[in-house]
């Protein structure tokens, strides 16, 4: 790829990632801190961006400067953040996959791609028995919180934030359009993880275990319905309003590990 290519790449990808309201020229500007003219030079390829000014603009956008230069490495670069129980809370992680999702719904052309073995996390939030079990689940056994190790499970366990920030995400994930591998497993999982919550004595009602198993039931049963559609809408929402972006196929081999590609 020559200059004038990767520079031309690196502004086509800068403004597929802008909201259409927001200027390019006028983020540039921003981002670099330079006059609108200026920004508009370095645009039309009048004057060459250096280095740094490369370097701001990818860190800013979180594109991969190698691939803007078309760097055959060999290598793919990606940033992890591990959860934990100190500085990076289920929350945050919410917050941050929220973000993700919302990033890639700007792109003009999108898809997710989702191969998996356990059932899709935005799956589990649309209802609030299992948001709660979801998120009871994921502070005792995935991070081990030692605030839950001998706590029961209670519908109240989860915060209205959690709670609404889950739906948030929902939604956001139904307005990106993607293709769902699943086989017998994803739904064999989530019913393992209520009965060995219930055999470990976790749940501090019947009650509580029954709201949880129809949360579930319904889960399932909304899952098909937007199957049926060919669309990804929330329980409550009007189907025959929703768009078509959501293609499901049934995997009859067992999978190691959930895969999940952003197109």
């Amino acid at each position: 790829m020559s200059n004038y290519q990767s520079h031309e790449f690196l502004f086509q990808r800068i403004k597929e990632l802008l909201p259409p309201h927001i200027s390019v020229v006028d983020s540039v500007a921003e981002i670099l801190h330079i006059s609108s003219d200026s920004a508009y030079r370095r645009i039309r390829g009048e004057t060459p961006i250096v280095l740094d000014e490369a370097r701001e603009l990818c860190n800013y956008f979180k594109l991969s400067l190698d691939n803007i230069l078309n760097v055959q490495s060999g290598a793919t670069l990606f940033q992890n953040i591990r959860v934990n129980t100190q500085d990076y809370n289920y929350e945050q992680y919410l917050k941050d996959l929220l973000k993700q999702i919302q990033f890639i719904g700007r792109f003009i052309h999108k898809e997710i791609i989702y191969r998996t073995k356990d059932m899709p996390l935005f799956h589990n939030f649309y209802f609030k028995p299992l948001i709660a079990f979801r998120y009871f689940f994921w502070m005792n056994t995935i991070l081990q919180h030692p605030d839950f190790r001998k706590r029961e499970f209670t519908m109240d366990c989860v915060s209205p934030e959690i709670i609404s920030l889950s739906q948030e995400l929902s939604r956001a994930y139904n307005n990106v359009p993607s293709t769902e591998i699943w086989n017998t497993e994803c739904v064999n999982a989530a019913i393992s993880q209520i009965e060995f919550y219930k055999d470990s004595g976790y749940f501090s009602s019947v009650a509580d275990i029954k709201m949880v198993y129809e949360s579930l039931e319904e889960t399932f049963i909304h899952l098909k319905n937007q199957v049926e559609y060919g669309g990804k809408f929330m329980p409550e929402e009007n189907p025959e309003m929703k768009k078509n972006n959501f293609t499901f196929f049934y995997n009859r081999v067992v999978l190691g590990d959930n895969t999940i590609l952003f197109v």
